[in-house]
Order: C-alpha cells, then structure tokens, then sequence
C-alpha cells in the first residue's frame, strides 16, 4: 500500500509541474520571437545601408539568401 501512495504522490507532483513547465516555455517563446523580430529589423537596416552604399543587390541576395523581390521590399519599405 505504501508504494501505491507513493506512485500516487509521484504522479501528483508531476501533474503539479506541467502548468509551470508550460509557463516557462511561454516565456522561453516569447523571448525567441523577440529577439527574431529585433534581429529582422537589425538585417533590414543593415540591407538598406548597403543599398545606400551601393553595394549591389545580387550581393545582398548572396549575404542574406533572400530573393531580389524581397529585398526590393525592404529597400522600399525604408522610403514609405
């Protein structure tokens, strides 16, 4: 009986720690996605800077792996 209580103690204990596991992933997310969105921005400036210092764009295209079409976006982007 003793194992039995303790298996259920265990079992417990465990269900206990799935919401703050869930919590701490939400916010480990989160944080990832931030540092995405800043790090897109980062390279967005840092294309459009190469623009201005015409560097051109099938070497943007080469350096970041984003299509001529995209990069064309992100340079006009900077002009609206």
């Amino acid at each position: 009986m003793a194992n039995l209580e303790s298996a259920v103690r265990k079992l417990r204990a465990a269900q206990t720690g799935v919401p703050r596991a869930e919590e701490r992933a939400a916010k480990l997310i989160a944080e990832a996605r931030a540092q995405v969105k800043a790090a897109r921005a980062e390279l967005a400036e840092a294309i459009r800077a190469a623009d201005r210092d015409g560097t051109r764009q099938v070497d943007i295209v080469a350096a970041t792996g984003y299509s001529r079409e995209r990069i064309r976006q992100i340079i006009r982007n900077a002009e609206d």
